[in-house]
């Protein structure tokens, strides 16, 4: 880079400072990230005292995928400041890594020290019914891809919060948790590819979140991961997949994960 082109960090310190100027708020204390299906479940969050469109700040871009808003709430919930992203970049859309985790920078130059990263996505178990919230335990990155750059080593061993976790299931002692692969998409998995996730370890499948949860560590942000489940993967129902289907699983869940959001989130 030449010495006048900034830096993802130095966009994402404008971008927070833009953020404090347009919601009046000056410091935040926690991110979401809200993926596919997951937007009904916002109004249990707490009181808006901000909205902004994402393209009001450097470095964002308009939502491009159904069922995103793009758009940015800073919310009040109890003493807390939440910063609340209504939707996300996805690595698929050919930006670049560093615009899938623009957000999550942004949230740690405003201050946020913990961040919930949502997604809809595949599951691997029959048992998980569409609408069924599952806690991230680990992950597995197959994007080929690092949102760090040059040799700088950062420990995944426990990226996922093993405090937050227990909260969650504190709260909803229900939750099953699973480890989280990423596929690169836009296209859906294929059922052979299904199999090798089942080989590997994987319980749920997606086109997210990974990329965020590793720039989020090494930001040193807490980082707390939730997956709705829309449908089962590929080739375990003999059924097409359809996006669709993800946007309905989410309105048919979205009481039970705004509840489960409303109580966690104000812990963190």
């Amino acid at each position: 880079m030449s010495d006048s082109t900034p830096t993802p960090h130095d966009l994402a310190r404008a971008a927070a400072a833009r953020l404090a100027e347009l919601t009046g708020v000056e410091r935040h204390d926690v991110a979401l990230v809200l993926g596919s299906g997951w937007l009904p479940a916002v109004g249990a969050l707490g009181e808006a005292t901000a909205e902004i469109d994402t393209t009001d700040l450097p470095g964002f871009s308009a939502a491009a995928v159904v069922g995103h808003s793009g758009k940015i709430r800073s919310i009040r919930a109890g003493d807390k400041q939440l910063l609340v992203f209504l939707s996300r970049t996805h690595y698929y859309e050919g930006k670049g890594v560093a615009a899938v985790v623009h957000g999550v920078r942004t949230a740690a130059a405003a201050g946020c020290r913990a961040i919930v990263l949502t997604n809809g996505c595949g599951g691997l178990k029959e048992t998980w019914s569409p609408g069924t919230p599952v806690l991230i335990s680990d992950h597995i990155n197959l994007t080929g891809r690092s949102p760090i750059e040059g040799a700088h080593f950062v420990d995944l061993t426990d990226l996922y919060s093993p405090r937050l976790r227990a909260m969650c299931q504190q709260v909803d002692p229900s939750l099953d948790e699973g480890v989280y692969v990423q596929f690169p998409g836009p296209h859906y998995e294929t059922p052979a590819e299904i199999g090798m996730v089942r080989a590997i370890g994987g319980h749920l499948v997606g086109m997210s979140t990974t990329l965020e949860a590793i720039a989020a560590r090494e930001a040193g942000l807490e980082v707390l991961g939730i997956s709705l489940v829309t449908n089962l993967a590929a080739g375990i129902s003999g059924e097409p997949l359809d996006h669709s289907e993800v946007l309905e699983a989410g309105r048919a869940a979205a009481s039970r994960m705004g509840d489960l959001l409303g109580r966690v989130v104000p812990g963190i």
